[in-house]
């Protein structure tokens, strides 16, 4: 199903955010000192391994996600107009909720400080899902976040495939799991316009790097937690591989 024009431009800005993994400056803003645009460089050693650039932007960006991705599948569950569309809402809600314990888990082990906002980029998004009613919410509720989706997918395939830390190891083995999942709920609405998303996805635009920066949390301010509402069944929702407990072994395979 063909989108809006208006949609269209906001759905292609999603497909940036797997060439803007790399480059986050999150860390800069919070008084990390960044010499070098090599994301394998080693920031830190740790006793689940080493920890590199991409690894730290990496748990912040699965938490930055979820900042988004499960307010709008509450907002699904709320506007779909199709039962799979409410589904995916489902889905998106549970395996954030999922995904963000994890963070929250591993980041203070590993020194990582996690935003409380999504970006401006993200915040968008999730702007004209509040906005959008009807058929109109739910194309752009399945594009934007197969788009979404489809992008961090790879960057998910190379965090798993080079990490030397346990710990985001395995944030990435749950991650690939449930975005794999997200991905399919969107396709089983019936409304991908493939050849547009493919399109988004392949060929990304450059952004400026406060688009896609979550902002830096306030100091002291309490960490916002993504929970599943009361009530809501998880039945047949894929949440992937718990984080082991930070006293897990390290390994450096």
């Amino acid at each position: 199903m063909p989108i809006s024009r208006a949609t269209a431009g906001t759905v292609f800005v999603g497909g940036a955010l797997s060439l803007t993994l790399a480059a986050l400056v999150y860390p800069s803003m919070l008084g990390i000192q960044n010499v070098s645009t090599n994301s394998a460089r080693v920031i830190a050693s740790t006793q689940w391994g080493p920890l590199t650039e991409a690894d730290r932007n990496f748990v912040v960006f699965v938490r930055s996600a979820g900042l988004w991705e499960s307010p709008s599948g509450q907002l699904a569950m709320q506007k779909g107009t199709t039962p799979a569309v409410r589904e995916a809402g489902r889905h998106l809600v549970i395996g954030h909720a999922a995904l963000d314990a994890a963070c929250r888990k591993i980041a203070p082990e590993l020194n990582i400080t996690i935003p409380n906002q999504p970006t401006p980029q993200q915040q968008g998004f999730l702007d004209t899902f509040k906005s959008d009613t009807g058929k109109q919410f739910d194309s752009d509720f399945a594009n934007i976040l197969r788009v979404t989706h489809g992008s961090i997918f790879n960057t998910i395939a190379k965090i798993r495939s080079t990490t030397q830390n346990t710990l985001v190891r395995q944030l990435a083995d749950q991650a690939n799991e449930v975005v794999l999942d997200h991905i399919t709920q969107m396709e089983k609405t019936g409304l991908i316009n493939f050849n547009q998303v493919n399109f988004q996805e392949t060929t990304p635009p450059q952004l400026p790097s406060n688009q896609v920066t979550p902002p830096v949390p306030q100091p002291g301010a309490p960490l916002v937690t993504l929970t599943v509402p009361p009530g809501l069944s998880a039945e047949g929702v894929p949440t992937g591989p718990s984080v082991d407990a930070p006293t897990a072994s390290p390994s450096t395979g």
